[in-house]
């Protein structure tokens, strides 16, 4: 992936995220016409969020990944837990067997999985010792020049 960083008012930031999901029990429903439908509601509930951006999305028979770049205004767990939610009213009210089949209508697993991808520490730590090195330069100069 590209790096690319994004700006909001106060702040530059790069904040991508790796999540997985599952339908509960592992129920391998996300198939054909089902897939589908959530492939593009997840795109469609990404877009009216500001800023968030679905980068990757593969939707296999019984877990979705997603790789989205979310702007640290939002927190990843809501962004996750407003998708889950919405997609399941969505299948629930387009295919009447998942309000059949699952109890208590519940579509996803409770939990999910997700990893911030990131800088590396190496480089983080590369930076801050270049950024000590050039302050110690920057003020070698200035004593110089007075």
């Amino acid at each position: 992936m590209k790096r690319q960083f994004r700006k909001l008012s106060h702040s530059v930031y790069e904040c991508k995220y790796h999540g997985v999901f599952c339908p509960k029990y592992r129920h391998r429903v996300l198939t054909d016409e089902v897939a589908e439908h959530v492939r593009q509601r997840i795109y469609q509930l990404c877009r009216q969020k500001d800023q968030v951006e679905v980068l990757n999305l593969s939707i296999q028979p019984d877990h979705v990944h997603l790789v989205v770049s979310v702007p640290p205004k939002y927190a990843i767990s809501d962004l996750m837990g407003s998708l889950k939610g919405k997609l399941a009213l969505s299948l629930f009210r387009r295919y009447e067997r998942f309000g059949r089949r699952n109890w208590g209508r519940h579509v996803w697993s409770r939990g999910y999985c997700v990893s911030p991808i990131g800088l590396d520490e190496a480089r983080v730590r590369r930076y801050v010792q270049w950024q000590e090195r050039k302050k110690r330069e920057d003020e070698a100069m200035q004593q110089r020049l007075f």
